[in-house]
């Protein structure tokens, strides 16, 4: 090998480690699901009653809590329902206070009018023209997110 191909490669090699080592660990979108993306979309999709949305797009809100969600679109309303992954636990408060977080945290513009053990609830807008979002438990081991538009 030619000496300064030689150096190229060995430079190219120290350049690379320090990249492994210096860099953080890369993330990408499609390695998670992103519960603020999806409380994105179910609030955009109020004010057309939810028909651009599919059972599957509340999925992520539930992905950080439980793995069985169920969700579908009836009279206006998108609603999931979901257990929590520690069921055994009773661990309902706990993935409906992170639930809670992750809508205060997702949707800044929402007012957070309601805090109960059992019960989160913000709303958007207006009166008149409101897209109320409601988290609460459903049972012990159970989670139901609501949101509908008033």
């Amino acid at each position: 090998m030619r000496p300064e191909f030689s150096r190229l490669a060995r430079g190219v090699s120290t350049f690379a480690t320090a990249l492994l080592l210096f860099s953080p660990l890369a993330v990408h979108a499609d390695d998670s699901a992103s519960p603020c993306a999806a409380l994105k979309r179910i609030v955009a999709a109020a004010p057309q009653h939810f028909a651009s949305l599919s059972p599957d797009d509340g999925r992520a809100v539930a992905q950080p809590y439980g793995d069985d969600a169920q969700c579908a679109t009836t009279h206006g309303t998108y609603q999931c329902t979901w257990s929590t992954r520690n069921a055994d636990e009773g661990s309902g408060t706990n993935a409906l206070e992170g639930v809670g977080a992750d809508i205060a945290s997702c949707l800044p513009n929402a007012t957070h009018d309601g805090n109960a053990p059992g019960r989160q609830h913000f709303y958007l807008g207006e009166r008149g023209s409101r897209t109320e979002i409601t988290a609460q438990t459903d049972g012990a081991t159970r989670v139901k997110l609501t949101v509908s538009r008033q």
